[in-house]
């Protein structure tokens, strides 16, 4: 019987490590300098976008401070200069902007120091601290967090710059943050000029938030049954307040032309949004086809719920299991007395 209870442990165990494990991976060829934040408020922490960006609402007079990480991956000691800057929302894309009507963000963060000096491979923490200002409109302004090495000049005589930073989506305004929300309008099959086929999906910002899409692309019931996928989307759309544009998926060059059932998930942050349409790839480089519309998909159960209905599900198997072991074993224990009970009596 304890054998019997230890393999369903480690089964257990094997499952729950499944279900609630994500590894982590570290890039070893990393140079330069790189950046990252080192805390998530509580009521973000289940938020991917949070973990990478500086995204909050704050009120007028109101200040937020984050801690953030700066990490030396040259093999020398490097000073490293650190500022905020502007940036914009502009073309689906979120852009470092010089712009003044840009700088709000700029001038409303301060860090605690302009420059640090790290050693070889070492790291230091800062401390950003972001004011608003009590007459500032409401609204989401947009910025940049800074770490620069100093220029190097090439071969050619041009000046490079190592320079990453942390984006900042900041909300402002008085009572509960804006929601976000969007909708996929639409899926074009097409192919690009080296005939490639690829999917553009339609997408307009419904919320008071900008977006920052990532998703991915499943075909099924294909010429001769077939599926393939998922496809994961090109990073990088990033969708302003009202704003409308496609977040294209491309594909593998062998990919029939179709019909295909076309299933496709896009998220910014927690929010979700799975829809489906039937698609067919022209049959020519650099053709575009039809624009379809996208069928909204019940919203997927959450990762989380699924976590919780699996762990159920094992506590349930492994609850009956350990009643039926320990019935067994009360069952065997009555039939040794049962000898026993008939020669006394």
């Amino acid at each position: 019987m304890r054998r019997t209870i230890l393999v369903a442990l480690l089964a257990l165990g094997a499952l729950l490590t499944s279900v609630f494990c994500a590894s982590a991976q570290t890039d070893a060829d990393q140079r330069g300098v790189g950046i990252r934040l080192v805390e998530v408020p509580s009521d973000r922490s289940d938020d991917p976008r949070a973990q990478q960006y500086i995204i909050d609402h704050v009120g007028q007079g109101e200040t937020i401070v984050r801690q953030v990480q700066v990490v030396n991956h040259e093999p020398v000691a490097s000073t490293v200069r650190v500022y905020a800057g502007g940036a914009a929302i502009d073309d689906t894309s979120f852009q470092p902007s010089d712009r003044q009507e840009d700088q709000a963000v700029a001038r409303w963060a301060v860090l605690d120091r302009s420059s640090i000096e790290l050693p070889a491979e070492g790291s230091e923490t800062l401390k950003a601290t972001i004011t608003v200002p009590a007459d500032a409109p409401d609204g989401e302004r947009y910025g940049v967090i800074w770490a620069e090495l100093p220029g190097a000049e090439s071969d050619s005589g041009v000046t490079v710059v190592n320079r990453v930073g942390i984006r900042i989506y900041l909300s402002v305004g008085e009572g509960s943050e804006p929601a976000s929300d969007f909708e996929v309008d639409t899926l074009t099959a097409a192919r690009d000029a080296d005939g490639t086929p690829v999917v553009a999906a339609k997408v307009h910002n419904t919320g008071g938030r900008a977006l920052d899409m990532s998703g991915q692309l499943e075909l099924t019931d294909g010429p001769a049954g077939l599926s393939a996928g998922p496809f994961p989307a090109e990073l990088g759309t990033t969708l302003g307040i009202g704003e409308t544009g496609d977040v294209h998926v491309p594909l593998d060059p062998e990919i029939p032309d179709g019909p295909w059932n076309a299933t496709l998930t896009l998220r910014s942050g927690e929010l979700e949004r799975t829809v489906r349409a039937t698609i067919t790839f022209p049959a020519e480089a650099g053709e575009v086809g039809e624009a379809v519309d996208a069928e909204r998909v019940t919203d997927s159960i959450p990762g989380l719920i699924l976590a919780g209905i699996a762990l159920l599900l094992a506590l349930l198997v492994l609850g009956g299991l350990l009643w039926y072991l320990r019935r067994r074993n009360d069952e065997d224990e009555d039939d040794a007395l049962t000898p026993a009970r008939e020669l006394s009596s």
